[in-house]
């Protein structure tokens, strides 16, 4: 009797233990903003997921559930992690994907995973002409939606936040600086097209600008451009009234 009772009681134990071993943690963010010569940007996040052997198993039968929502995986995960880092309060995001990554390597006690989600941020970007084919374009720093500390919002201590610009741009502002990389010795960043802020980096006053110089073919082509939508119902009328005065002038031409 008292030998069964001691069975019962290891077999407890051992069971407490795989499910107080068992665990999902996002260990890692990594956000990366690319810019363009639009108001919206490619945004894409991805977060490291560090899980016990005893969750592979739950993992991979929640990532072949491709229905699961995005507040459905932060459940899963327990993180506050897993949300759109940036987006403008008063627009939108579009092409959103969610794609929980294969195992990427596995010991003894411990595996690892990405997951990852990619969209299109609208209207994170104001842009000014500031002189002749040259264009000013400014981050509204009220798209960033990381945490909010006590002064102000700031990355996460497990984060990382990238910038990269189209390559023939100038940086014209950039505040805090970029931990990476350093500027020249002149206090400079002539050439960079990629900034990285690290972990715990304060964002309260964040501010990014940068100048984009048309070309002469880029400056005709927007123009005609604009001109053709400031005029399209005007276009479309003439093309018809071209199109009556040469049927007629064909068919007095055949049949006169």
């Amino acid at each position: 009797m008292r030998m069964a009772q001691l069975l019962f009681s290891a077999a407890l134990v051992l069971f407490l233990s795989g499910i107080s071993s068992a665990y999902m943690n996002v260990t890692y963010l990594n956000t990366t903003v690319v810019l363009n010569t639009s108001t919206s940007a490619r945004v894409v996040e991805t977060l490291t997921i560090n899980m016990s052997n005893s969750s592979v198993a739950q993992y991979l039968q929640d990532r072949q559930a491709l229905n699961l929502t995005l507040s459905e995986w932060a459940a899963v995960l327990h993180t506050n992690l897993l949300i759109q880092h940036i987006v403008n309060p008063d627009s939108s995001i579009s092409n959103f994907t969610l794609l929980p990554g294969p195992l990427l390597y596995s010991n003894s006690r411990t595996a690892e995973a990405r997951l990852t989600m990619s969209y299109v941020a609208h209207n994170i970007t104001s842009v000014m002409n500031v002189g002749p084919r040259k264009f000013e374009y400014m981050v509204d720093s009220a798209a960033l939606n990381f945490q909010h500390a006590p002064g102000g919002e700031s990355l996460p201590q497990n984060a990382r936040f990238n910038i990269l610009i189209p390559r023939g741009t100038e940086l014209v502002a950039v505040y805090p600086a970029p931990d990476f990389p350093p500027p020249s010795f002149l206090g400079t960043y002539n050439n960079v097209t990629a900034f990285s802020w690290y972990e715990g980096e304060p964002l309260t006053k964040f501010k990014f600008s940068y100048l984009v110089t048309q070309s002469l073919q880029e400056e005709v082509v927007s123009y005609f451009n604009s001109m053709y939508k400031g005029y399209t119902q005007q276009i479309y009328l003439l093309i018809i009234i071209l199109l009556s005065v040469t049927s007629v002038y064909v068919y007095v031409k055949v049949f006169a």
